[in-house]
């Protein structure tokens, strides 16, 4: 698909995966509506550098939690720019719980996590339907994560609403055919604040042991991932429901055993 002149909306653009992906977007000619929860201040600093780089750019703000923040979002983007191709959705929450303290796990971490991971990528994705069909056709990209094959990541309940990531990938997919085509990217270790928050001090050391055990000896930053979901729009238009692993071989593993 050729974005230039084409306009897309990336939930949690003002930071990380999100904030790479719009301004990748932004370079090769693609307007964005540029979502944010609470980070309004990283979201309009992606607008203005998106603006520089000669597209049309705004900001809208809510939680993707709510169906009716979703279809607002939608229709702002189609009332701004006037079409909508393209949702690329990178928002995503998780807690940081070891996966045998399953004692930890409450009620609230599951629904916070699946209402933002899940329910919330399914209410984006429904909403921008209709005005991606309208517009002529055009592609939904979703952040999945390794976790959601290996298992293995932040904590179970993140895990699992991957898993579902990858799923719904499929079935929406298989639903919005043949004018809409709908894939994923499952990152695996992304060296951004994220995780630094995440982990605190524990993040070099972990970001140098995960590393070592991938193939390529190395971690993703949020650029590598944004490449990653551009290589899919803008590649072949012959590919939906697939999900596209980018984790320096972290699931092949290093080379030796």
């Amino acid at each position: 698909m050729k974005i230039k002149g084409k306009v897309a909306v990336v939930t949690g653009g003002g930071r990380g995966v999100g904030r790479a992906t719009s301004l990748a977007l932004a370079e090769q000619g693609c307007s964005v509506l540029v979502h944010y929860r609470s980070s309004r201040e990283g979201a309009d600093a992606v607008v203005e550098k998106a603006k520089s780089l000669g597209v049309k750019a705004v900001s809208f703000g809510g939680d993707v939690r709510d169906d009716s923040v979703c279809r607002a979002m939608m229709q702002k983007a189609h009332n701004e720019f006037g079409r909508l191709d393209l949702l690329v959705n990178s928002a995503g929450t998780t807690r940081f719980i070891p996966h045998e303290d399953m004692e930890a796990v409450k009620d609230e971490h599951w629904e916070e996590i699946f209402s933002t991971n899940v329910k919330a990528v399914f209410q984006c994705t429904r909403a921008a339907a209709p005005f991606i069909r309208e517009s002529g056709g055009g592609e939904i990209v979703t952040i999945s994560s390794i976790a959601g094959i290996l298992a293995t990541g932040s904590s179970i309940p993140y895990c699992a609403s991957k898993a579902a990531v990858i799923n719904l990938t499929v079935s929406t997919a298989r639903t919005l055919a043949p004018e809409i085509r709908v894939n994923s990217v499952a990152p695996g270790f992304i060296a951004g604040e994220w995780l630094q928050e995440g982990l605190g001090d524990q993040f070099e050391q972990a970001k140098a042991e995960r590393a070592a055990a991938n193939a390529l000896q190395s971690v993703c930053e949020p650029k590598d991932v944004a490449e990653a979901v551009l290589s899919i729009i803008t590649g072949s238009d012959q590919v939906t429901g697939q999900t596209l692993v980018c984790d320096s071989g972290t699931v092949i593993g290093s080379k030796g055993f």
